[in-house]
This record gives C-alpha cells, sequence and structure tokens, in this order.
C-alpha cells in the first residue's frame, strides 16, 4: 500500500509540471490551432523571471520579507512570458494564420531567437526590455480615450513607448548597480533557491511529500481551476470559445475577433511563464530549460484531444504515473513474478530517460487507433 501511494503521489507530482507546462500550450495550439514551438521559450523566459525576483528579494530593504518571493515571481511570470507572447502574435502569428506549416518554422525561429538572447544579453537588461514592453503596452490603456483618438492618437502613443523605453533604461541601470550578479551574462545555468518554508517534506503515515513538489501541485490546480472559470463563466471566455468554434459568425456578431487572438495567446503564453515558476523550483534555469518540456507539452495536448482541457488533465496525469511506474522500476515490485524476458526489458526502461521514450511510444500506438485524441473536440484548427 505504501508503495501504491508512493507511485500515485510521484505520478500525479510528474502529471503537474507536465500540466502546468502544457495548459498554455492547450489554449494556444488546442483553441487557437498555432503551432507554437517557441512556447518552450516561454517557460524559460518565467524561470529567469522567478530567478531575477528572487535576486531582488535579496536586496537589504526587502530581504525581511525575502521567503515570500515565489509568490511576487508568480504574476510577475505571467505578465513577463504574456507581454512577450503578445508580441510575438502582433508582430509575426498574426500574419500566419491557417498557415502552419509557416508558423511552425517561424516560432521555430523566434525560439533560437529567445533562447541567443538570454545567453548573450545581461539580464538586467533584459528585465529592462520587458519592462518597457509591458509598460509600451500597459501605458496607452491607462490613458483617457480622448488622448488616443484623432490625429493625435499616433503622437500619444509614440510618447507612451518612449516613456516605457526610457523607464526600462532606468530600470535596468539601477538594477544591475544594485545587484551585481545580474549583471552577468546569463550563458550558464542559474540556480533559483527555494525559500525556508518550501524545505525539506510533510510526514504522513511513512510516507515524506516534498514541499516543492506540493507547491507545484497547488499551483497547477489553481491554474486549471482558474483557466476553467474563465473560459466557461467569463464574458471574454465565451468570446474565446465562439471564435474558436465559428470565426466569421463570431466577427459577423460583432465580437472583436482581432481582439480574441491577442487575449488567447497572451492567456497562453502568461501559462507558460507560471510553468517556468514551477520548473525553477525543480533544478537549474539555463536558456535550454524549456527545450526540455516542449515535446511532452505537445504529447499531452494531443493524447488528451486538442482544445479539450479535461484531456489535457487526463493526459497529465496518466503520463505522469506511467512515466514513475516505468522510470523507477516499481512495476517490478507491484509484479514480483514477471517473466525473465519481460523483466529485463523492464530494467532496460528503468531510468527517467527511457522511460520516457517507452511512453512516448506508447503515446504513439495509442494514436494510431485514436489519432484524435482521448477527448477530440472541434475546434479552429479542425475545421480548417
Amino acid at each position: 500500500m505504501q508503495l501504491l501511494f508512493e507511485s500515485l503521489f510521484n505520478g500525479v507530482a510528474i502529471g503537474s509540471v507536465l500540466l502546468v507546462a502544457a495548459l498554455g500550450l492547450a489554449i494556444v495550439f488546442g483553441l487557437m490551432g498555432v503551432i507554437n514551438l517557441a512556447h518552450g521559450e516561454l517557460i524559460m523566459l518565467g524561470a529567469y523571471t522567478t530567478y531575477v525576483v528572487q535576486l531582488i528579494f535579496k536586496l537589504p530593504a526587502l530581504q525581511p520579507i525575502y521567503d515570500t518571493y515565489v509568490l511576487v515571481a508568480i504574476p510577475l511570470a505571467f505578465i513577463t512570458s504574456g507581454v512577450v507572447g503578445i508580441l510575438l502574435e502582433r508582430t509575426v502569428i498574426r500574419r500566419l494564420y491557417g498557415n502552419p506549416l509557416e508558423t511552425l518554422l517561424a516560432t521555430w525561429g523566434v525560439s533560437l531567437i529567445l533562447q541567443q538572447f538570454v545567453r548573450s544579453v545581461p539580464l538586467a537588461q533584459a528585465a529592462g526590455v520587458v519592462l518597457a514592453l509591458v509598460l509600451g503596452f500597459s501605458l496607452p490603456l491607462l490613458l483617457p480615450r480622448l488622448l488616443l483618438q484623432g490625429p493625435r492618437a499616433r503622437w500619444m502613443r509614440a510618447a507612451s513607448w518612449g516613456v516605457a523605453a526610457l523607464v526600462g533604461v532606468v530600470f535596468a541601470n539601477g538594477l544591475a548597480s544594485q545587484v551585481s550578479r545580474i549583471a552577468r551574462a546569463t550563458s550558464r545555468n542559474v540556480d533559483v533557491t527555494a525559500p525556508k518554508w518550501m524545505r525539506g517534506g510533510l510526514e504522513f503515515a511513512d510516507l515524506t511529500f516534498p514541499v516543492p513538489r506540493l507547491v507545484i501541485i497547488v499551483i497547477t490546480v489553481v491554474a486549471v481551476v482558474g483557466v476553467t472559470w474563465f473560459l466557461n463563466r467569463s464574458v471574454w471566455g465565451m468570446r474565446i470559445r465562439a471564435v474558436t468554434q465559428n470565426r466569421e459568425m463570431s466577427d459577423c456578431l460583432g465580437i472583436p475577433t482581432d481582439t480574441v487572438d491577442v487575449l488567447t495567446f497572451g492567456i497562453g503564453s502568461g501559462l507558460a511563464g507560471v510553468a517556468g515558476v514551477a520548473v525553477s523550483l525543480l533544478g537549474s534555469v539555463g536558456p535550454n530549460v524549456g527545450t526540455s518540456y516542449i515535446v511532452g507539452c505537445f504529447m499531452v495536448v494531443v493524447l488528451g484531444g486538442v482544445g479539450n482541457l479535461l484531456g489535457t488533465v487526463i493526459a497529465s496525469f496518466s503520463i505522469g504515473l506511467l512515466t514513475d511506474l516505468i522510470g523507477a522500476g516499481r512495476l517490478l515490485s507491484i509484479w514480483p513474478g514477471m517473466p525473465a524476458p519481460l523483466e529485463g526489458a523492464v530494467k532496460f526502461f528503468a531510468t527517467t530517460s527511457m522511460a520516457q521514450v517507452m511512453v512516448f511510444a506508447l503515446i504513439v500506438v495509442f494514436l494510431q487507433f485514436r489519432p484524435a485524441g482521448l477527448f477530440p473536440q472541434k475546434g479552429r484548427m479542425v475545421e480548417a
């Protein structure tokens, strides 16, 4: 029984990491039909945001509340990746809707650009660029509508971006001078130190549950509940679903489809940033940290059914449980009298990397019989 509970917890923990990483992709790929190969790099940006927030909270003025930096990093990571995602949608993706191959190639190029960006640019300057982007998009929303109408609208928007750029430069210089470690280039991996309340584990019935894993599970549950409520209960969520089902009819009914596209891509990208916070708590953060999750994310979305959040949840936990059972060699303990040839195969795959290979192979076999996944759902990509 103890082995069973341990396997279930490890499976849920692994599945939670996959789910929080795949949730944003389920929205972008599932609802919009966009194959975003830069999703892993959006996860990376969220992880680096967590690292920067951690260093800022190490400043003498903020050290008394250092243990709360994770709570601050979550919304900031969402905003950071969300703004970068919105910029990606407005400059690249918008011109490629309905062209999956071109979208795939374009986002792959963007992923390479983002990786090289974090390798070459010091984190302080990168943080300044992100802050400038956030202010550039948000300042026009804070201005009175009268200032954004007529011939002066263009000048007001230009002035907003100018102010945003100036604030970004000042912020980057101040950050670099206050925290010298941030001024270094990020070509090597960095580590995020968990606060005191996230260290160790909780003991229950001879089992130890690592606190970071429990926190990731909580983050995943909150993210899933929030996305489900937003898509099914909010006005903009219903608009997103309407555009997904019938874009032309939604446009005729007055739904701003362009705004829906931006919002959908921004939310999906922001969730990737939240996944970056979770990933940063598990290991080192580097330019390639998101690359190791992108294949698993696509597998989760395709296996669960494109555009179906329930299928995404079930697929994530199923993959997590299978990965733990195979990778940790628990099948040998559950089935002591396993035949020798099968036992040799199980031992061969009893590593994390080989377990992932085996799980992906099983998924490929499953998709041969159910190409649409566990819960197929009609969407823009299917209709196209």
